[in-house]
């Protein structure tokens, strides 16, 4: 566990603020003598821009439930979101109340206490009514912190027009890629797939692909720089270098849509969450044209990792109370369907799959099975930490700015660093 000075003393205040407070007004994070919930609820969001009014709009009907409580939204960009998140509550000025977190994040605030335990009866919840790896990303330690929003997976998005005019399938293996691109370029002038080169999460599916991961948290093992690692980095390399594939080493995913929006790709790995901004592009002006494959597999096999979202409450919140109610509203059946309805998003709650809205949303059809079969990441405090080295390591590889060989060498340096111990 990795707990600093200013976290082990946020711990101890909350405790002796919880004890000093008992059972008023405060201590019972916003609910009145009649147990009644009011007061603010600050919730920081992490959706794209083609979520977040859809979003801020179902947060906000939390007030149809709970008249006397405000939800105050805001959305912060993903990509500030880890720092930010951890700024505010290390420094518990102008903290949100809830949070929602990538599943690669939560181990590590809950490593620094920043996280108020899940109440019990929800707890109990998460274990029966959730998707079992959707529940395992917001446990740390045996002890439940976050509550799965949305969960996720990548697959290959490709123009089903482009592909028929081709006279290509859609690719199954890289090797089948690389095939397919020869016939792509030569009818439409265009790049068979958009990869993108700036940001590691996009190398998982290589390095699965090739019998690999990034480490081995059970033996405390870093294995980015195996021969299985070596072989991603190729592997990323050679997509650009035959022309199979474009790239860019900078905002990558503006331009992977872009591209693949216009026509410009025949092809690009993305997400559920990609679904509604890619309807709104040229290409897919008729949705069904909008095809959703697998991932193509490596040498070894196909690979996609499981992602997503949890929502936690902040452990030095002043309404924990009504966040936690907030937590449960927006991880409830009826918001999973409506968000997968209007979003194309996932739900966690296993139930939810039975319900009409999800059960015809073509979408979700292909995803599903797809998440069922994700590899699951090493919940581990340090997971997001890895990605920034690894990913200026993908991007020198991809880009050939370095050979693949010394990008795992030099990915594997900085990892051991981050988990120290680790062999």
């Amino acid at each position: 566990m990795r707990r600093g000075i200013a976290a082990t003393a946020l711990v101890a205040a909350l405790a002796l603020a919880a004890t000093a407070c008992g059972g008023d007004d405060k201590g019972n994070g916003g609910t009145e003598a009649g147990g009644e919930l009011s007061g603010t609820v600050t919730w920081w969001d992490t959706a794209n821009d083609a979520e977040k009014a859809s979003f801020q709009k179902i947060a906000e009907a939390f007030t149809a439930k709970h008249p006397k409580v405000t939800v105050k939204y805001v959305n912060v960009p993903y990509g500030d979101a880890q720092n930010k998140v951890k700024n505010a509550f290390s420094s518990g000025s102008d903290a949100p109340d809830v949070i929602r977190a990538d599943v690669g994040w939560v181990a590590d605030f809950a490593s620094l206490g920043y996280l108020d335990e899940v109440p019990a009866d929800m707890a109990k919840k998460v274990d029966s009514e959730f998707l079992p790896q959707a529940a395992a990303s917001g446990k740390y330690e045996g002890k439940t912190y976050a509550v799965p929003q949305v969960i996720d997976t990548l697959g290959l998005f490709y123009n089903k027009k482009m592909l028929a005019d081709a006279g290509v399938q859609p690719p199954k293996t890289l090797a089948e890629l690389k095939t397919a691109a020869e016939a792509i370029k030569a009818k439409t002038g265009k790049a068979a797939l958009y990869l993108r080169g700036d940001d590691s999460y996009w190398f998982l599916p290589l390095i699965y692909g090739e019998g690999g991961d990034l480490v081995d948290a059970k033996n405390k093992t870093v294995t980015v720089d195996n021969e299985a690692g070596v072989k991603a980095f190729k592997t990323a390399r050679d997509l650009v270098a035959s022309g199979a594939a474009i790239t860019n080493a900078t905002d990558g995913y503006a331009n992977m849509q872009t591209a693949f929006k216009t026509g410009e790709a025949a092809m690009m790995i993305n997400g559920p969450w990609a679904v509604a901004d890619t309807y709104a592009g040229d290409q897919f002006k008729d949705k069904a044209n909008l095809g959703i494959a697998a991932v193509p597999a490596g040498s070894a096999k196909a690979g996609a990792p499981q992602g997503g979202h949890d929502l936690g409450v902040y452990a030095g919140s002043k309404n924990r109370a009504a966040a936690h109610a907030f937590v449960e509203y927006m991880t409830s059946q009826e918001v999973q369907v409506q968000s997968a309805k209007e979003l194309s998003l996932l739900p966690t709650r296993t139930a939810a799959y039975e319900q009409p809205d999800v059960k015809s949303s073509e979408m979700v059809a292909f995803f599903k099975p797809a998440v069922d079969k994700a590899v699951e990441r090493a919940w581990i405090p340090e997971n997001g930490s890895l990605f920034e080295p690894l990913k200026v390591e993908y991007t020198k590889a991809i880009t050939g700015a370095s050979s693949p060989e010394d990008a795992a060498k030099a990915a594997g340096i900085e990892f051991r660093k981050i988990l120290k111990g680790w062999k």
